[in-house]
């Protein structure tokens, strides 16, 4: 048996590849939609990419077990559990074959069984993976956002992303159910999840690519709990926001993503077609460096830099998937690196781009503060300090006085911050807060400005509830 892993740090996410040496056979689990990396992996190893699955309708990237499909005639195994707003509107295309608990499938000498494992998601299922060459039982078990390295997937995305109300405490209920059925299982069985640290799908995911089941026995906090109301109550406590385009991405996923051949790609645009669309209110990104556009912009742009791993999903709370994206790039060269990046959470409808000279003559630059003197001018009225971290880092400790507004739901939010006031973001680093104090400008908020000192300058020069160093 080989496994192959495979991680996407912009999405904090992980698919793997299982091969039988013997027959030349392949499955791919929980790809993504940049699938040239598998047809790569298995070209070296000699293999044939025979076999797709994934753990579930995923909410935080595209899906490329459609596209993997269809370059490689592979059969894709998908879920047939949980109820009708849970199935897959592709089910019915020829190699697609719907799987129920306890199903199995063979790939090669691999034996590949299915779990049902509610609670993240109602169709949610793990497979558990035997090598019969040379085992009678299992290895490990391929969990998907049922079980993470020291935590388990949230059960709230449902009514957080997708509208779904009245689903977290149903979900987090499965969650115990689920947990108690892994609690019975070898501790020796290996866990591959299919998400690391910095992922929206739970709030304390480890860093480690994987882990065993008796590890997370003894040290996950969800296999702590004998009461299931105090494991709802735990579970449902501080989950960090969910991104807004998530909804959008269990639309894609469910309905079966748009192949990539299909796409539009974009063509480079110059400043006069800039002005046009910024004159229209289009959403232009500029993806250049902090510093770069801190020095000098165009007005009604957005700053989200590339430089972050997780730029694309900052990207996400802010498009509208009806709508065009433009995006001024920080290297032409770079263009197709950023298209692939935004198009893995389905950021598709990318008519153009600009080179970065089209700011070459910008005139406007961002306005910032230091914490000395944000100090100095706090005993001033009129000044309101924009925290723009998640609620539970601001829980944590936070400039007194300060109001709370994630980065991301700014937009729900515009309407309760003032716009003939001096309005200061803040952040940890100062990249969230630069992203937010564009995205203000850009909306008529022309007194926003940035906080650009770190927490560790901040958190030591301004009053603050608590020790937030």
């Amino acid at each position: 048996m080989l496994l192959r892993y495979f991680y996407d740090k912009n999405l904090a996410q992980a698919s793997y590849m299982v091969g039988c040496a013997k027959t030349g056979e392949a499955l791919i689990i929980d790809p993504s939609r940049n699938i040239q990396q598998y047809l790569d992996a298995a070209e070296q190893e000699d293999l044939r990419i025979t076999h797709v699955t994934e753990t579930h309708i995923h909410a935080d990237f595209v899906s490329g077990s459609r596209e993997l499909g269809a370059a490689t005639n592979a059969t894709i195994y998908l879920s047939d559990m949980g109820d009708e707003n849970w199935k897959y509107a592709y089910a019915d295309e020829p190699n697609v074959i719907l799987v129920n608990d306890n199903d199995s499938w063979m790939v090669g000498n691999i034996k590949v069984e299915v779990l049902h494992t509610p609670g993240h998601t109602p169709e949610h299922i793990a497979f558990m993976i035997t090598d019969t060459a040379g085992a009678d039982k299992p290895i490990g078990v391929f969990t998907g956002d049922f079980l993470f390295v020291g935590d388990v997937g949230r059960p709230d995305l449902l009514e957080e992303a997708a509208g779904m109300m009245g689903t977290a405490e149903p979900g987090a209920r499965r969650q115990f159910e689920t947990v108690e059925r892994f609690k019975g299982m070898p501790d020796y069985l290996q866990i591959w999840p299919a998400h690391g640290a910095g992922s929206a799908c739970g709030k304390a995911l480890g860093a480690i690519p994987s882990t065993t089941l008796g590890y997370e026995k003894l040290f996950n906090p969800a296999f702590q709990f004998e009461n299931e109301d105090e494991f709802v109550a735990w579970l449902l406590k501080d989950q960090p926001e969910a991104p807004i385009y998530f909804a959008q991405m269990k639309k894609v996923n469910k309905i079966g993503p748009t192949l990539l051949k299909e796409l539009q790609n974009p063509v480079q645009m110059d400043r006069a077609q800039l002005n046009d669309l910024l004159e229209e209110e289009a959403l232009v990104v500029d993806l250049r460096d902090r510093d770069s556009y801190a020095n000098g912009y165009v007005p009604g742009t957005i700053n989200i830099p590339a430089t972050e791993d997780f730029f694309s999903t900052y990207v996400g709370w802010y498009v509208d998937y009806e709508q065009p994206i433009y995006f001024i790039t920080p290297n032409v060269d770079d263009v197709p690196t950023l298209l692939t990046k935004l198009r893995a959470i389905g950021i598709d409808i990318v008519p153009g781009y600009f080179a970065p000279d089209v700011a070459a003559e910008a005139t406007e630059s961002l306005p910032q503060i230091s914490a000395k003197e944000l100090a100095a001018r706090l005993p001033q009225n009129g000044i309101v300090v924009l925290d723009v971290r998640g609620a539970t880092e601001y829980a944590e400790g936070h400039i007194k006085g300060a109001r709370n507004i994630a980065v991301g739901l700014l937009p729900r939010h515009l309407g309760d911050l003032p716009k003939d006031a001096p309005i200061v973001t803040q952040c940890v680093t100062g990249y969230r807060a630069q992203v937010a104090a564009s995205y203000l400008r850009s909306k008529g908020f022309n007194n926003a400005m940035l906080l650009g000192d770190s927490i560790e300058v901040w958190s030591a020069t301004l009053p603050t509830t608590a020790d937030v160093k």
